[in-house]
């Protein structure tokens, strides 16, 4: 079973995600300070089954804002959970809030 969820553990790994991507990207932006853990992990959850359920037509990239510093600042993320549609390695949409119902409209309305 291919992998749902990747997670580049420095910005490098996350520009060959990118690259070979032939979809586009939905890079959510996580962050392991106090007032991030919760809905950050909450965020984790709703990203899993969209990844399932987007299947062939999303890829799914959960993005370390601490591991990942040149991407986070490249795509303006200034908090956590945050996410970005990327089509063509190009920000297309962002959005933040880590709730199902959310993130699928703003996939619904940008792919």
């Amino acid at each position: 079973m291919a992998k749902q969820v990747h997670r580049p553990r420095e910005d490098a790994e996350f520009d060959f995600i990118l690259g070979m991507s032939s979809v586009p990207v939905l890079a959510y932006f996580t962050g392991t300070w106090p007032k991030a853990i919760k809905p950050c992990r909450a965020m984790d959850l709703v990203v899993d089954g969209i990844a399932k359920d987007y299947t062939g037509r999303l890829t799914a990239v959960r993005t370390d804002i601490t591991r990942c510093p040149a991407t986070t600042e490249r795509y303006g993320i200034t908090e956590a959970p945050s996410y970005v549609l990327l089509k063509k390695g190009e920000a297309v949409a962002h959005g933040t809030g880590p709730t199902t119902t959310e993130v699928r409209k703003f996939l619904d309305d940008h792919l």
